[in-house]
């Protein structure tokens, strides 16, 4: 499936705003560059699935394991 999927985006979008305490944690770590200067997004639509956070530039993605998931 290729374009924009509006439904993903909103369900990211609620999912960014409602974050749990350790993604918090983790956002705060690693956002603005301060990994070795690569940029991380939160929550982002990827084929089905919406990745909590993903730099994009190594092709890498972390998933935080909380009772969420």
């Amino acid at each position: 499936m290729r374009g924009r999927n509006e439904k993903s985006i909103r369900i990211a979008r609620r999912l960014r705003i409602n974050q749990t305490d350790a993604a918090t944690v983790l956002w705060n770590r690693i956002r603005n560059r301060q990994i070795d200067g690569h940029k991380f997004v939160r929550q982002q639509p990827i084929i089905g699935y919406i990745c909590d956070f993903v730099c994009r530039e190594r092709r890498l993605i972390i998933e935080v394991d909380t009772a969420d998931h």
